[in-house]
């Protein structure tokens, strides 16, 4: 099967209180976007690979090539008004493919038994999203009234989302409503099943500085593993 992958990063660095985007801080020395990308061309040397950015920010990545000698072929699109428009521009200039994989630019330790069970399960399935189960208690409602729910039926949702790519043509044709916060919700809106697959804890979204020295510590510590 051919794989591709769409890596969207969008993001800002308010909540990481830098004025650099937060996908392109660096962890141990190198962007984070480009260890985010890194993970897929390790699982799959030959995967098609496109890069989203906001188009305010592709100059400052083709420095960033630049001085880190980024040389892993992939191709640059200018992203949209929200991650749905940004993947649908992703998925406009993809080539033929078999399946998909959609990934947040900020997810640099995603493990390559999580890509590979994305992609194992997507390919049987027509779809994969990798999850965990809630460890936490969780109660709903307000600070006023509120109850404890069951925590076990309730997972957290990261990426890569893997699915065969005429699904994900014909999900994202759909017009853009605020209940799509992620690949899956479009895919299921559209009537689709989504199989969730086991994800790995330090595929965390690095969000606040405190993500940041997470990561740099699972890297540390697990560096041969990714």
């Amino acid at each position: 099967m051919k794989n591709s992958v769409i890596v969207v990063a969008g993001g800002t660095g308010t909540r990481m209180g830098s004025e650099i985007p937060k996908q392109f801080l660096l962890l141990n020395d190198y962007p984070v976007l480009m260890r985010a990308i890194s993970c897929f061309t390790a699982y799959d040397e030959t995967m098609t690979v496109i890069l989203v950015l906001p188009e305010s920010q592709i100059g400052y990545w083709d420095e960033l090539c630049k001085i880190h000698e980024f040389s892993l072929v992939h191709q640059v699109v200018k992203g949209g008004e929200t991650r749905f428009h940004s993947v649908q521009n992703g998925l406009n200039v993809l080539p033929d493919a078999d399946l998909v994989a959609i990934h947040d630019g900020v997810r640099p330790l995603v493990s390559r038994i999580t890509i590979e069970n994305c992609f194992n399960i997507a390919a049987k399935n027509g779809s994969a999203i990798p999850v965990l189960p809630v460890d936490e208690t969780l109660r709903i409602g307000s600070p006023e009234e509120s109850k404890t729910v069951d925590r076990r039926l309730y997972y957290t949702v990261q990426t890569p989302q893997v699915f065969r790519l005429a699904i994900l043509k014909e999900a994202y044709t759909q017009d853009w409503i605020p209940e799509f916060t992620d690949d899956a919700s479009v895919i299921e809106k559209k009537g689709y099943h989504v199989t969730m697959v086991p994800g790995n804890r330090e595929n965390l979204k690095i969000t606040h500085p405190d993500d940041l020295s997470f990561a740099s510590a699972c890297l540390n510590k697990k560096k041969d593993t990714f």
